[in-house]
């Protein structure tokens, strides 16, 4: 399996969590009450699973390598990658900022969250596709088989070290329990060796 394919896998996780948060925001709109479980469910794993593992794996390892194939920071898809990046960790804090008041029935807090959890949907949605359609095949491209091979022990050593075992398999976890209770379908199994958006095989 390609390093690119990896993280497209995790994309399709990812995407079934983001169709959970916009569930919880047009709940917590027409509630008037935020969902204090589910929202911090949907926090932690984007925090740690979509950010901290999926695009740690990016900036870290996968940006840098097409860097170094002359794919340009400051005027290339790495670049708007990494701003969209940060842009969305600003959603996210917005997010867990409100999640106690809105939970509470803060009218305030409530159009806070759902205003950084839409904005959060929609900017993620258009970057997984910015990302398999445009940049993962750039870089398949430009990369050698030596390249690839690199990346995927750089990407196991993430896995196993960063984040440690068992780690990504709790993150899928959550992801499910959300997809389960919002009626959304499931992208993975989390069973060992039927997971499809594992991180690493």
């Amino acid at each position: 399996m390609k390093p690119t394919e990896i993280l497209s896998n995790e994309h399709r996780v990812i995407e079934q969590v983001l169709q959970c948060l916009g569930k919880i925001a047009d709940e917590a709109e027409s509630g008037g009450k935020l969902d204090k479980e589910s929202a911090e469910k949907a926090v932690t794993f984007f925090r740690n699973f979509a950010d901290r593992c999926h695009h740690g794996k990016e900036e870290a390892h996968l940006f840098p390598a097409m860097e170094s194939k002359g794919f340009s920071r400051g005027c290339g898809p790495t670049g708007v990658m990494l701003a969209e990046h940060e842009l969305g960790r600003q959603h996210v804090r917005g997010m867990a900022e409100n999640i106690e008041n809105a939970s509470s029935g803060d009218a305030d807090a409530i159009e806070r969250f759902v205003e950084h959890a839409r904005s959060y949907v929609e900017l993620l949605t258009n970057h997984i596709q910015k990302e398999d359609h445009c940049l993962f095949p750039q870089a398949d491209q430009a990369f050698s088989d030596d390249d690839q091979k690199k990346l995927l022990s750089a990407f196991q050593r993430v896995e196993s070290e960063e984040m440690g075992e068992g780690v990504h398999e709790g993150y899928l976890t959550i992801a499910n329990e959300l997809a389960d209770h919002y009626g959304v379908d499931r992208a993975v199994s989390t069973h060992a060796g039927q997971t499809a958006g594992r991180c690493c095989h």
